[in-house]
């Protein structure tokens, strides 16, 4: 792609404005081979604390390029080619999911594994709100979009549609429990109690197996979210593919409600600042509400779920945090990442002590 590591590095901290190529659907015009051969323009999109997410346009035609963060990683994070693997198959059956166009395995050509993938143009609504979205009526159609939108991914007939090689459903929540866990005490940096009653409470109350399995996207909140900017009760894409799976899709409701609710202390705002606090977005008792009109999921245990996904929220941010203390990364939004993760711990533990 002509596009070297050095390049990638580079941060613009501008908004990475839609061309005119966009239509209805949200889709950018793909490129041409006669486009590709122009000399890139790069931008990265900002917001991310994970993988890296960069706009590569030639002309008037745009692709977006994954990949994972600088530095090291921990084991099976951050895998651009499952990510890529799942989008391929998703967007076929799926209309959010992006078209991925090619994978690259070659780590010499930008210093990682990575792939590139359709543009999907729209509003993501982070720590501040777009000027269409910040009224109550608006806000409440942005909720009953996100929930149709789930509980339609959550639809999909895993069998009809030849998507049972993508994974293997049985013991998923176990596996996500004993995971998470397990990274837990490998990024641990100073004890806390919190999270080790936390995931024991996890483990001795276990769900049966859902019955069908169905896609669990595996992280599934608001601001991977894409909402058509002429109508925001509309999602155009859903994005972030990486932690996709077969198993149980209320692992997905539970992060939603999770990350519906605050997960940083107190005036700290950025990117993982929740907004859904303010009128008009639904209460996390409407969501459950909603999501029950549309599916036949038994949603009794829906409580384990959330609490599960705090735990995994605080081990992710956990796992960001380890690497800022082994000066893998640099990046000073990361310093007081430890405050967050007690945080969510205690969040957790309250949580299971009225389960």
């Amino acid at each position: 792609m002509g596009v070297g590591p050095h390049a990638m590095k580079k941060r613009w901290q501008t908004r990475v404005p839609c061309v005119p190529a966009s239509n209805s659907s949200g889709r950018v015009s793909s490129p041409g081979c006669a486009n590709v051969c122009r000399e890139p323009e790069v931008a990265q999109f900002p917001g991310g604390h994970s993988n890296l997410t960069y706009l590569i346009r030639f002309g008037d035609a745009e692709i977006v390029v994954r990949r994972p963060p600088f530095g090291p990683v921990p084991p099976t994070a951050h895998d651009m080619a499952r990510e890529y693997r799942w989008l391929s198959a998703m967007h076929r059956v799926f209309p959010a999911a992006p078209r991925p166009y090619l994978l690259c395995e070659h780590k010499e050509v930008i210093g990682s594994v990575f792939y590139a993938m359709e543009r999907r143009c729209g509003l993501v609504v982070r720590a501040d709100e777009p000027p269409a979205v910040a009224e109550p009526a608006a806000r409440r159609r942005v909720s009953e979009a996100l929930i149709t939108t789930l509980a339609s991914l959550h639809a999909i007939d895993v069998g009809a549609n030849g998507l049972g090689g993508l994974g293997k459903p049985a013991g998923f929540v176990e596996r996500q429990v004993r995971g998470w866990t397990d990274r837990w005490h490998r990024s641990q940096t100073t004890p806390l109690a919190e999270m080790d009653a936390v995931a024991a409470w996890l483990l001795q109350r276990l769900p049966p197996d859902a019955n069908p399995p169905g896609i669990v996207h595996g992280d599934f909140k608001l601001d991977n979210v894409m909402l058509d900017e002429h109508d925001v009760g509309r999602v155009v894409a859903v994005l972030d593919w990486e932690m996709s799976a077969l198993g149980d899709p209320l692992v997905d409701l539970g992060i939603l409600l999770a990350y519906w609710a605050p997960t940083a202390p107190p005036l700290e705002r950025d990117a993982l600042t929740t907004v859904t606090h303010r009128p008009g977005y639904f209460t996390r008792d409407e969501i459950v509400e909603h999501y029950a009109a549309r599916s036949t999921r038994d949603l009794s245990n829906i409580r384990f779920y959330e609490i599960c996904a705090v735990f995994k929220i605080a081990v992710v941010i956990q796992q960001i945090y380890f690497r800022y203390v082994q000066g893998q990364t640099t990046d000073e939004r990361f310093a007081t990442f430890d405050a967050r993760v007690a945080f969510l711990a205690r969040q957790a533990a309250t949580l299971a002590s009225l389960a």
